[in-house]
């Protein structure tokens, strides 16, 4: 970068004469007599021109000033050192380490308390992308206070109360500390929901029943105490079917159709998830994958929300981590249980983070996802995306990720990812790290002879 001068008329952005310049995504000291500037490369035209923003003045004490607005001309530009990188991280209180930064020298980190903010996370099969989610979920249970209930279709987080083999320090030692829950269908720790305790939406929903076309039917499960009460005992559908009553016998006909008395999901007299969720563990991940039917897996994400939102006013925090999120966020999802918890979550991506309601989508497209969800969130993971419709989509939300960063998305390797947002200093590529527990489940391989 030698002889490229850097000017900002506002402080806040810089633009750099032609020359050889640094890559899109550097952090760039810009130095004059008078002092020294810290900046991120965003852009880089044709001709070496380089645009930008300023994060901050950089001080004799190596700390940072980043609501100096101050603008400088004639800067020589100098790739960031260390120490730079340290200030950033420090002024920004960036404590949760991810892995190591592509474009400039040091570890890359996360500000946990900006997990306040709704997150997606996205990208294509054999990003890394599940592996990449479990490293950031090791600090966040490790190193904060907040409460994480994962929504896990693939049994992918399931060990996350184990330690890698040979893995030690810090990280490991506190995680080993932490009230880590699994639940499973069928498991030592299992997976229940109570009918009874679920509002008359959701049962309705679970039972596929429209108030106006399935009137008789809906008015018995509103006023029928069996029903609500013993949706697990082998008599119910006797008690049913000895009634009089056409609505009772209608009934007892859709359960029975629907084999909900051999669901493996109904608590019966045992704990529930929303019981156990309440408790508050630091961690408490829902193996979803383990159902013998789809709709029991629905069940639980529609307990748990609906507890969870019937709950708000608590203002108890918990992020929500929903792996494989077009499972239960799409807007081509068409049953009434699936179209329940879909709107459950666009409720809370809109009203929820006052709540302390989070949201942590990680999904494979942005299109998979429904607009009035991905439109609340405000933190964005990007690994490898190969299609330029799905970026351009990105871009379309997501301001606070430049297009030149965003851009670069297609030539990332398994690992790699692009942070924006308010959960970190700056718009950064990221080399992920490694992980501290084992992963659940991973790509089956090809036999070879």
């Amino acid at each position: 970068m030698s002889g490229v001068l850097a000017a900002s008329v506002d402080g806040r952005s810089f633009t750099t004469s032609e020359g050889e310049g640094a890559p899109t995504g550097t952090l760039v000291r810009l130095e004059t007599p008078e002092g020294a500037w810290l900046g991120l490369v965003e852009a880089v035209a044709p001709d070496g021109a380089e645009v930008g923003r300023v994060l901050g003045v950089l001080d004799a004490d190596g700390g940072l000033d980043q609501r100096s607005d101050a603008p400088f001309r004639n800067a020589h530009v100098r790739p960031a050192d260390a120490a730079s990188v340290d200030a950033l991280h420090r002024a920004s209180r960036a404590t949760l380490d991810i892995g190591s930064m592509l474009a400039s020298p040091g570890p890359a980190k996360l500000i946990g308390t900006r997990f306040n903010r709704h997150t997606f996370w996205c990208g294509q099969s054999g990003s890394g992308k599940t592996y990449a989610l479990g490293v950031v979920l090791e600090q966040l249970i490790a190193h904060t206070a907040l409460p994480v209930v994962v929504f896990d279709p693939n049994s992918d987080f399931v060990r996350l109360g184990e330690r890698r083999e040979g893995v030690t320090g810090p990280d490991a030692a506190a995680l080993a500390e932490r009230n880590i829950r699994v639940l499973r269908p069928n498991g030592p720790d299992p997976l229940l929901v109570h009918f009874r305790s679920l509002p008359i939406e959701a049962k309705a929903a679970i039972l596929r029943l429209d108030p106006v076309a399935d009137a008789r039917e809906f008015n018995t499960l509103l006023h029928s105490d069996a029903v609500a009460t013993a949706l697990d005992k082998d008599t119910l559908l006797g008690q049913l079917r000895a009634s009089d009553d056409p609505g009772r016998q209608a009934l007892a006909t859709r359960i029975d159709n629907l084999g909900m008395l051999e669901w493996e999901v109904w608590a019966g007299e045992r704990t529930p998830v929303n019981e156990v969720i309440a408790e508050r563990p630091d961690a408490t991940v829902l193996d979803l994958g383990g159902f013998s039917t789809p709709d029991q897996h629905l069940s639980v994400a529609i307990s748990v929300l609906d507890d969870l939102w019937a709950r708000r006013a608590e203002r108890r925090p918990v992020l929500l981590v929903i792996d494989e999120a077009h499972n239960l966020c799409s807007p081509d999802l068409v049953t009434p249980l699936a179209v329940a918890v879909r709107e459950r979550i666009i409720q809370i991506a809109a009203e929820g983070r006052k709540y302390g309601l989070w949201l942590l989508l990680s999904t494979q497209r942005p299109s998979k996802i429904h607009a009035g969800i991905i439109s609340q969130c405000d933190n964005l993971a990007v690994m490898k995306m190969s299609s330029p419709g799905d970026l351009a989509q990105l871009g379309s939300y997501f301001g606070v990720a430049p297009a030149g960063l965003l851009a670069m998305s297609p030539w990332f390797r398994q690992g790699e990812a692009l942070f924006a947002g308010g959960f970190v200093p700056a718009p950064t590529l990221v080399k992920m790290g490694s992980r501290l527990t084992p992963e659940g489940g991973s790509d089956v391989g090809v036999p070879m002879r």
